[in-house]
């Protein structure tokens, strides 16, 4: 069976805002970055859990439109097109979180009881790639010059990572535990999500 592949549609800011209580909101950042704060009502389905929910995101999908949010558009933008070779049609929010934030509306964060604290996934990437290039500068200097290979890795990891509009770095960070959905939670979001 060939399944027709839907178009992506991009909501503003605006148009999302106005919209909000008629859509299902799916932030697909890691958990540490939802709760960091996120868009009111949204459930968190991480990117690399979106193919698992496919029958979920089926089923809201036919009941009504659903947005599919990040932090900056990116990696909706890749839920989006995944959902649309599965002939399941999606929104992504342009300028993700960060722009829903910037225009003064308010993110819903959980009780800091419940929350793991951690860091945006560009956040997390920035002080990874600080580390191993100073690690690399240093152990160059201190202990063999070889060791300055390091930082020129992470440099063109830096390079191909603008040219190509991926982050290996984040892939790899984003399998860390702290970045992973626990089982419970993804099932808890899958249920909600079938609820709605």
């Amino acid at each position: 069976m060939t399944v027709s592949r839907t178009p992506v549609v991009v909501l503003g800011v605006g148009q999302a805002r106005s919209r909000l209580h008629d859509l299902a909101v799916i932030d697909v950042r890691t958990p540490g970055e939802y709760a960091s704060g996120h868009l009111p009502d949204a459930l968190n389905i991480p990117l690399d859990q979106v193919r698992r929910a496919l029958p979920e995101l089926r089923h809201a999908a036919e009941r009504g439109d659903v947005l599919i949010v990040c932090a900056s558009g990116n990696r909706s933008q890749a839920a989006c097109e995944l959902l649309a070779g599965e002939g399941i049609a999606a929104a992504t929010l342009a300028g993700g979180t960060t722009a829903w934030a910037a225009e003064g509306n308010d993110l819903d964060r959980p009780a800091a009881s419940t929350a793991r604290g951690a860091w945006a996934m560009e956040r997390q990437v920035r002080l990874t790639v600080g580390t191993l290039v100073l690690v690399g500068l240093a152990l160059g200097l201190l202990v063999h010059p070889a060791f300055q290979i390091l930082s020129a890795g992470v440099a063109g990891g830096l390079v191909l990572s603008a040219l190509t509009d991926t982050c290996t770095m984040a892939v790899l960070l984003g399998k860390l535990p702290h970045n992973r959905p626990r089982a419970a939670d993804l099932e808890s979001t899958l249920t909600a999500l079938r609820s709605r």
